[in-house]
């Protein structure tokens, strides 16, 4: 099941190009829903709503696409995680950059075990519809696209062996980057720099997340290509690391890493991020307006 949020907070199942409007589960979801309760209550009920969701997607008329704006599919992570350094390319062209403080790079090593991940704040996240508002015009402000793993049930010091079980389904995410000496995570947590979409895949319909390619163009140049089995952390295996230092909740995301080709962004460009067991997002990048 794809399932998406769009124009003014609603909940919809994405059926081929259209849409069907299933907010009502949603809100009665969130009425049920503690205030003060870790994570997204509808990730958390899904595996009890899920048949109820799909007889009611059947009998709701189809929207296209098209004619929606598209949110971030995940409404209220408790906590938005990131794999740095993932992809063996990535790091190497890291290495041979010459536009990045050497400070910077000696302070963040490229192995992911001595770097850790990193926490990105949750208000930096929008969905393809809202656009990415690039700050600091006359700093270097790159794309990193990533299949992001959205966590399904509450858990900590996961066993790899087990990581996919607190798995609830799969979306891509744009790391969006400003390059600095500043800290990683002030650096990547402006608005508008954790992009999500196109919407939320259920884990069944992705049979292995190990083995998918994502790529990314920048005004129809293609710009990224990954391939997750490339990933130097798999998907258990970051799961099992994050938790060992974090309880996980339901709706949490877990950007995987980028691989190799980050590049330059400006205002005006058009960025289309696709991987074809989930979907295609486009998103505009213009100039941030105080």
């Amino acid at each position: 099941m794809k399932l998406c949020r769009y124009d003014e907070d609603r909940l919809g199942v994405v059926v081929g190009n259209m849409v069907h409007d299933v907010t009502a589960a949603q809100d009665e979801i969130r009425k049920g829903a503690r205030y003060d309760m870790k994570g997204d209550a509808v990730i958390a009920a899904l595996p009890a709503w899920r048949k109820r969701i799909e007889e009611m997607a059947a009998t709701a008329p189809g929207k296209p696409l098209a004619g929606v704006k598209l949110l971030s599919p995940v409404a209220r992570p408790s906590k938005t995680m990131a794999a740095p350094t993932n992809y063996k390319k990535h790091i190497e062209e890291m290495r041979a950059r010459t536009d990045i403080p050497r400070e910077a790079l000696q302070r963040q090593p490229p192995d992911i075990g001595k770097a850790g991940i990193f926490l990105k704040s949750n208000s930096s996240i929008v969905g393809p519809s809202e656009g990415i508002p690039i700050r600091f015009l006359d700093r270097t402000n790159e794309h990193e696209i990533e299949l992001v793993a959205v966590i399904g049930k509450q858990g900590t010091n996961i066993p790899k062996d087990k990581a996919k079980d607190y798995i609830a389904g799969y979306t891509l995410g744009l790391d969006m980057t400003c390059r600095g000496g500043e800290d990683r995570s002030f650096r990547k947590s402006i608005d508008g720099y954790s992009v999500l979409g196109p919407w939320f895949v259920t884990a069944d319909e992705i049979a292995n997340p190990d083995d998918l390619k994502i790529t990314l163009t920048n005004n129809g140049v293609l710009k990224q290509t990954a391939d997750t089995k490339d990933l130097i952390y798999d998907i258990g295996r970051l799961i099992e690391f994050a938790s060992s230092f974090y309880t996980l909740y339901p709706g949490d995301v877990y950007y995987t890493g980028t691989p190799q080709g980050v590049a330059a962004v400006k205002p005006g460009d058009v960025l289309r991020g696709s991987c074809d067991a989930i979907g295609a997002f486009e998103i505009a990048v213009r100039a941030h307006q105080a």
